[in-house]
C-alpha cells in the first residue's frame, strides 16, 4: 500500500494558525500519514514542531498528482492560497477557520481534532466548484493566462483616476463606462468581493458566471448573470487616462495597457472541496451572517401543520 501524504497549508505568521498546524502534523504523524508542507511555510513549521518530526515539501519531495488530500488552517484567503498550492491535482480542500466569515471553511477551530479524524477516515464528501480561465489579450497577442475560484478583477490602477472600459458577453458589445472597475465572478465568488460591490448571491450548485461594475458612471450598470457557457470580456479603453490592473483572487496581478482585453471562461478544472457537513446553502448563509430568522415556523403542510 502506497504511502498517504497530506498537505497541510496554513498562515504561519499567525500564532494560533501556526499552532493548529502543529498539532495537525502531531495528529497525521500519530495515524501513520506523511505530513507535507509548503516551501514558505517549511521553516516555521520545522522550528515550531518537535526535533523528529519528519515534513516533507510539496513539489521537492511529494507532487501534487501525490497528495490524498489538502488540509487547511486559516480564512478564505488561506485556501485560495491552498488551491493554488494544489492547483493541477485532485486533492479535495478541507478548510478549518480560524479566520471570521470563512465561508470556504467547513470546520471551526474546536471541531480540529475531530475534523482530522474523519479526514483520516476519509469520511467525507466532495464537492466540486466552478473556477474561471482567464486570458489577456494585447491586439492579437495573448500576453498573461491564469485562473480564479472566486474572481477576476479588472481594475484602476490609479486612485484618483477612473477607468474608461466597454464590457462584453458571448463575443458582442454591451456597454462602455468609466468605472473603478469590474468583477468577473464564479458563484463561489458571489459571497467575495462580488458581494461587496452590491452582486447578487448565487447558490453554488448552480453553474454561472457573474459580471459586476464597481462605481460606474453610467444608467446601465448592473450586475449580470449568464450562462456557464458564455465568456465575459471587459476591455481597456484608449480614452483611459492612465492603467489598469488585473487582480485573480486578490492572489495574482499584472498591469493591464490601454487597449488590453481580458476575457473570463468556465475552466475545465473545478476545486475540489471535502465537506464533513452538507446541508442547505441557506443554512450556510445564516450561519456565517449571523442572518435574522427568529420567528419562522417552516412549510405548512395541507392540514396547516408546520413541517
Amino acid at each position: 500500500m502506497s504511502e498517504r501524504s497530506i498537505l497541510v497549508v496554513a498562515h504561519t505568521g499567525r500564532p494560533e494558525s501556526l499552532g493548529a498546524a502543529v498539532e495537525v502534523v502531531r495528529l497525521l504523524r500519530a495515524a501513520g500519514v506523511q505530513p507535507v508542507v509548503d516551501a514558505e511555510s517549511l521553516d516555521d513549521l520545522r522550528a515550531a514542531c518537535d526535533a523528529d518530526a519528519e515534513l516533507r515539501v510539496l513539489g521537492d519531495d511529494v507532487a501534487v498528482g501525490e497528495l490524498e488530500l489538502v488540509i487547511v488552517l486559516g480564512g478564505d484567503g488561506t485556501i485560495l492560497r491552498a488551491a493554488e498550492l494544489a492547483r493541477g491535482g485532485s486533492a479535495p480542500l478541507l478548510g478549518i477557520n480560524l479566520g471570521h466569515v470563512g465561508f470556504l471553511a467547513e470546520s471551526e477551530r474546536d471541531d480540529l481534532a475531530s475534523a482530522v479524524a474523519r479526514a483520516l477516515d476519509r469520511d467525507y464528501l466532495v464537492e466540486e466548484r466552478m473556477t474561471l480561465s482567464v486570458r489577456v489579450k494585447h491586439g492579437s497577442e495573448v500576453v498573461y493566462e491564469t485562473w480564479a475560484l472566486n474572481e477576476a478583477t479588472v481594475e484602476k490602477a490609479s486612485r484618483e483616476r477612473m477607468l474608461e472600459v466597454v464590457i462584453e458577453v458571448d463575443g458582442r458589445p454591451l456597454s462602455s463606462f468609466g468605472c473603478d472597475g469590474v468583477v468577473m465572478s464564479t458563484p463561489t465568488g458571489s459571497t467575495a468581493y462580488a458581494f461587496s460591490a452590491g452582486g447578487p448571491i448565487v447558490w453554488p450548485s448552480l453553474d454561472a458566471l457573474l459580471l459586476v461594475p464597481l462605481s460606474a458612471h453610467a444608467l446601465f450598470a448592473r450586475p449580470l448573470v449568464v450562462g456557464p457557457n458564455s465568456s465575459l470580456a471587459v476591455e481597456v479603453l484608449d480614452r483611459t487616462q492612465g492603467v489598469g490592473v488585473l487582480w485573480c483572487d486578490g492572489r495574482r496581478a499584472v498591469d493591464l495597457p490601454r487597449g488590453a482585453r481580458v476575457v473570463a471562461r468556465r475552466s475545465s478544472t473545478p476545486v475540489r472541496l471535502a465537506r464533513l457537513h452538507p446541508g442547505p446553502f441557506s443554512d450556510r448563509l445564516v450561519n456565517k451572517f449571523a442572518l435574522p430568522v427568529h420567528g419562522w415556523r417552516g412549510p405548512i403542510d395541507e392540514e396547516g401543520r408546520s413541517t
